[in-house]
């Protein structure tokens, strides 16, 4: 009879516990109990590891088996446990050396022929593991690329529980056995399959919305975009990440993190590029921010960290799912609270909002007649409350382009996405060097008691209209704040030492839409 243990991990949100995986050998009944606080999915570990064990050839033993996940207090969910928690009880029995096995972090789901799945969240558990001092884990071989992303640790892979038992040292013959790899995303087909990233010079006419559109990702303002359908408010949110710049490594690190947490893979490279998420209008609170009755995993919110969320056709979701985004956009983190776990996620995106003027969507547009009452109209933008409307900077009505402006587009150069992402990168460099020495690197990030103190206060007859929309109501104090943050942004863009009358201006036109 004997004990044994290893290590596995706990993951809440982004952050990872150290669990300790421990197997104790008794002459009482036979049986397997699995003790600690497990989920449902890993309670039904006892039966995968025994039937995986066996069909491995190196079967348990028949005395009492108790695993103890430790800690017992913190929370514990998933099936990444199973290979731990099976190595440990072959330790116990003597078939593999139990020193070998408690030196090493294992994360890894077994199928019941033995052969290791793919688990999500690996890229966030590995890191976890390092930063609590461990440098080498074992885990599937479909997961293994993603685990070797994280510098400094030794990462085995298996693609069974018999490999894994026989490099602790079992004495038993290899067994060659198919790979379980990571599930491929479905990508675009057809003629999309090549077309690459949509590029902002497909864009015709809405030189506003472009310019717009510059300003937003020069400082990492949210954008409203209220129109009639067929304006181009979707063409241009999509083509929104094309002009932010690539990802620095600490939010390359994140935004892979949360991918993985997702469910995603990664292949053998981190995210660099931001990404977009659009969910559909019948998102509820829990798919947007995050959540679920068991295991705690990111919404779209979450997973557009450091990228863009957008939200077509924003009136048509529900008000309790929008209204949810409001602390997040001040905060940038989400925290799901349950009975007993709280769980955190970054959330630090650019929000972009588009919406019809009425339901039927032909108000104010020429030529054509809304049926919509204005009862209906107030109604439906009303969806939208005000208080979410207060924290998106650029507030822009997009028009139908003409056939007089089609015919111009045509004859005069557009600008590309690569020209404008320049632009973007000279205007952030502009930024983070006059906020050197400062946590912020973004307009859309500082405060606004910073910006009207003395470190970038601008004179009394620059902000002359600014004062007088804050004395008549038209905007709020944070209103007044976001505004001077985009005057900053366009500054930036232009070149410029100082925002100007012009820039605030412009900023407050921006604003007020």
């Amino acid at each position: 009879m004997g004990l044994a243990r290893t290590h596995a991990v706990a993951l809440l949100g982004l952050t990872g516990a150290l669990v300790e995986v421990e197997a104790d050998i008794s002459s009482q009944l036979p049986g397997m109990v699995l003790i600690g606080l497990p989920d449902a999915a890993l309670s039904e570990a006892t039966e995968r590891v025994r039937a995986a064990a066996k069909n491995s050839g190196c079967p348990l033993t028949h005395n009492k088996l108790t695993i103890n996940l430790s800690p017992a207090a913190l929370p514990k969910h998933g099936s990444g446990f199973d290979l731990a928690i099976a190595l440990a009880c072959l330790a116990a029995d003597g078939v593999i050396a139990a020193r070998s096995v408690g030196s090493v972090v294992h994360i890894g789901e077994l199928a019941l022929d033995g052969r290791l799945r793919p688990v999500p969240g690996m890229l966030p558990a590995v890191i976890a593991a390092s930063r609590l001092g461990h440098r080498t884990v074992m885990v599937p071989a479909g997961n293994a690329a993603e685990a070797e992303l994280v510098p400094g640790i030794t990462v085995i892979g298996v693609a069974s529980l018999r490999e894994a038992a026989i490099w602790h040292g079992a004495e038993l013959t290899p067994v060659p056995v198919d790979t379980i790899e990571w599930p491929a995303e479905a990508g675009p087909v057809g003629n999309d399959a090549d077309a690459g990233p949509p590029d902002l010079a497909e864009v015709i006419g809405n030189e506003d919305a472009i310019l717009a559109l510059q300003i937003a990702a020069a400082g990492g303002h949210h954008l409203f975009m209220l129109g009639p359908p067929g304006s181009g408010k979707t063409m241009l949110a999509a083509r929104l990440p094309g002009l932010l710049p690539d990802l620095d490594p600490a939010a390359s690190l994140e935004a892979s993190s949360l991918r993985s947490l997702g469910g995603r893979g990664l292949g053998r490279s981190l995210v660099t590029r931001p990404p977009l998420e659009a969910p559909h209008h019948t998102a509820t609170a829990a798919a947007m921010v995050g959540g679920g009755s068991g295991q705690i995993r990111p919404g779209a919110a979450a997973r557009a960290c450091h990228g863009v969320l957008f939200l077509d056709e924003a009136p048509e979701f529900a008000s309790a799912v929008l209204d949810a985004l409001r602390q997040p956009l001040e905060s940038g983190m989400i925290s799901i609270h349950r009975a007993n776990a709280v769980a955190h996620f970054p959330a630090r995106f650019q929000l972009v909002m588009a919406a019809n003027p009425c339901p039927c969507g032909q108000y104010g547009v020429a030529g054509l007649e809304c049926s919509c009452p204005p009862s209906a109209r107030r109604r439906y933008l009303a969806r939208i409350s005000g208080p979410l409307l207060d924290r998106i900077d650029i507030q822009l009505h997009v028009n139908r382009i003409t056939a007089a402006q089609l015919r111009l587009a045509a004859e005069e150069p557009r600008l590309t996405s690569s020209a404008a992402r320049e632009r973007v990168i000279q205007a952030r460099g502009a930024a983070r060097e006059r906020l050197a020495g400062t946590p912020w690197s973004l307009n859309s990030a500082v405060p606004g008691s910073w910006l009207r103190g003395r470190h970038l206060r601008l004179d009394r007859a620059t902000t002359a209209a600014l004062d007088r929309a804050l004395e008549r109501g038209g905007i709020t104090m944070r209103g007044y704040d976001r505004v001077l943050r985009v005057a900053w942004s366009i500054a930036d863009l232009e070149g410029a030492d100082l925002p100007g009358v012009e820039q605030l201006g412009q900023a407050l036109y921006l604003r007020t839409g």
